[in-house]
């Protein structure tokens, strides 16, 4: 019974068949969810006494850091996000998008201007989180081969290009999926993280007056010291809880408990051992350890070291990879985005899915970056202002679940949120120093996709109501229909349509041009949910308007693959008649029209209007038989 209650509680409360046991779930967890967070001591320590607004490594600036570095990973991830983050859970799914969607409607408490500006502020976090994470399989590979550079400088030509070739195979790679090496990725992170235990004792034992940095007078007395530049090192220490998102967007494949047993068990004690390993190596070397992550190991085990840790760094990249593609999956269904081609890579996990745009664009852009920068140390000083950021969005957000949803009292909600702002901003606002170093990149990249996810979710709702405001009601048009009885032809029409109250254009320009009507008529409107699943027997409602017509309406998760031809199977079940062996499905295809009238922005517009041409068919996208697909053609002015 303890055990099963604990599976319960690793899955929010979802059956444990759906993810299987507790001991898989912690090993998988450890290499997806803290590949980024697990690479951050390749880079973080040395950007803090050898990067752009470094500190010399003095004995006082070494236990001053190591009580930030502590107390940055005890406050912002054991406390914030394992503790208090991850219990916003969307039916166990996590991220700052099922974040945003659990936010109250507006017919809640909150007026429909206050959720549109709550709303906006979860595009724009999952917008600087995708532009931040560009930067992680940059960094990461470039921090791990530049290990070589340590064993000898001959490798030094070869860092850039090494890299690159890293990238471009990962990339090329992603079409097949996850699913045959994924099962690698958490023994091959636990190998990773005991390395670094094992590294960090070494070390720790030769200058045990690191361990003093547990007390916090240390991370005061820093400050104190160094005023706003103590502050601006503030910025490097960030790189230690860069990771932070991760654990809150893959709650939904592993479950809460998993991903803290596997933070609390192992990467917790290993990521700090460490760190004061690396802290005790610069106060026994100082400033010839320009490299403290790879001067900690023996010259014997230097090279078998930059090996793992090019490995860590690659699944460090994979796990951002596909959290782009699940983040891109999550925006189209919730209308952020247009339709994409969505290919699931595995017949056993509906979570793994590849998209081709996606990978593209994360290759050219990755690619880019990394012979832009050419260093794990000029990136390292462009990481951080856009996570940063959407920590704070994360917290906004949190606090409005926790008055809304949980009905924390009023003083508590203001009292954590404060605490914990206090800590986003300070954080934000010591990354504000990198802004002229490298921190516009993701900020620019943030706000290209803030753009583009706005402009479509408006510009489908313009386009919506433009449909609305002349489709003709359905009532009136089943008036019609029964007082002027048009010629029936056998089989069964599927009209599909976005307003479930009007008549569908195609349904109208059928009738009025073709004369005909066939005998079986549906009706039909998929919508997505906030709520990520819609149990089956909840996906379909189904209204008869006599005259062999039905109304059908569908709904699916957002995280869930609509699949018409399957909705129409249980609507049969629910006593719609249909003629599987003749049934045609008449969609409407829009050709937009760029107009002065009141709406967006002509840029913006023209903008929506490329989406919209590039944007996959309702056909692939809603699994339609392409042979049994009519098109008629709709003109929509903006």
């Amino acid at each position: 019974m303890l055990f099963s209650a604990l599976r319960m509680e690793a899955h929010g409360g979802s059956s444990p068949d759906r993810y299987g046991t507790l001991f898989p779930l912690t090993l998988t967890a450890l290499g997806v969810v803290y590949g980024d967070i697990g690479t951050s001591p390749l880079y973080a320590i040395r950007e803090c006494f050898f990067g752009s607004h470094s500190v010399p490594p003095t004995h006082d600036n070494v236990l001053g850091v190591l009580s930030l570095v502590l107390y940055a990973l005890l406050l912002v991830i054991s406390i914030k996000y394992t503790t208090l983050v991850m219990r916003a859970d969307n039916q166990g799914e996590g991220g700052i998008l099922s974040l945003t969607a659990l936010l109250p409607t507006r017919n809640g408490n909150r007026s429909g201007h206050g959720i549109s500006i709550l709303v906006g502020l979860g595009i724009i976090g999952a917008s600087l989180l995708l532009g931040e994470g560009m930067i992680t399989p940059a960094v990461s590979i470039l921090g791990a081969i530049e290990g070589l550079q340590v064993a000898t400088p001959v490798f030094s030509p070869w860092v850039v290009p090494i890299t690159v070739v890293i990238l471009v195979v990962l990339f090329v790679i992603q079409r097949h999926g996850t699913h045959r090496v994924g099962g690698l990725f958490g023994p091959v992170m636990v190998v990773w993280f005991v390395t670094l235990a094992a590294m960090g004792f070494r070390w720790i034992a030769q200058a045990p007056e690191v361990l003093s940095a547990f007390d916090p007078r240390w991370a005061v007395n820093f400050f104190l010291e160094h005023g706003w530049h103590g502050f601006a090192v503030l910025g490097a220490v960030v790189l230690v809880v860069t990771g932070a998102e991760a654990l809150y967007a893959d709650m939904g494949h592993f479950g809460r408990f998993p991903i803290r047993l596997a933070w609390f068990a192992l990467v917790l004690p290993a990521l700090l051992i460490n760190y004061f390993g690396q802290g005790a190596l610069l106060l026994v070397m100082g400033e010839s350890a320009t490299q403290p992550f790879f001067m900690m190991a023996p010259s014997w085990g230097l090279l078998p070291l930059v090996g793992l840790a090019t490995v860590a760094a690659i699944i460090a990249s994979q796990a951002l990879i596909s959290g782009a593609f699940s983040l891109t999956r999550q925006a189209i269904q919730l209308g952020f985005a247009p339709r994409l081609d969505i290919q699931h890579t595995s017949s056993m996990a509906m979570g793994q899915v590849y998209v081709p745009q996606v990978n593209w664009f994360l290759a050219i852009s990755t690619v880019l970056i990394t012979v832009g920068f050419r260093s794990s140390s000029n990136l390292a000083a462009a990481y951080g202002i856009a996570v940063t950021g959407t920590m704070i969005i994360t917290t906004i957000l949190l606090s409005v679940v926790a008055s809304e949803r949980w009905k924390w009292p009023k003083a508590a909600v203001i009292a954590v949120a404060a605490i914990f702002l206090a800590i986003d901003v300070s954080l934000f606002g010591a990354n504000l120093v990198k802004l002229l170093h490298g921190g516009w990149l993701p900020l620019v990249i943030g706000a290209l996709l803030f753009t583009l996810m706005t402009t479509w979710k408006t510009g489908r709702r313009l386009v919506a109501d433009r449909l609305t405001a002349r489709a003709f009601p359905l009532e009136d048009f089943m008036a019609a229909v029964a007082s002027s009885p048009p010629a029936r032809v056998s089989g069964t029409a599927v009209f599909m349509t976005a307003q479930p109250y009007g008549t569908p254009p195609a349904l109208a320009h059928n009738l009025r041009y073709n004369k005909i009507l066939h005998d079986h008529v549906i009706v039909l409107t998929v919508t997505t949910s906030h709520t990520p699943y819609v149990s089956p027997d909840k996906q379909v409602q189904v209204q008869s308007l006599d005259l062999g017509v039905y109304n059908v309406r569908v709904q699916y998760g957002f995280m869930q693959d609509p699949d018409v031809p399957s909705a129409l199977m249980a609507a049969r079940e629910l006593g719609v008649e249909l003629d599987l062996e003749d049934m045609t499905y008449f969609l409407g295809r829009e050709t937009i029209i760029v107009t002065r009238r009141a709406g967006m922005a002509a840029w913006r517009e023209k903008l929506f209007v490329v989406m919209a041409r590039n944007a996959v068919r309702a056909t692939a996208f809603f699994h339609l038989p392409p042979e049994r697909v009519v098109e008629l053609g709709v003109q929509v002015e903006m």
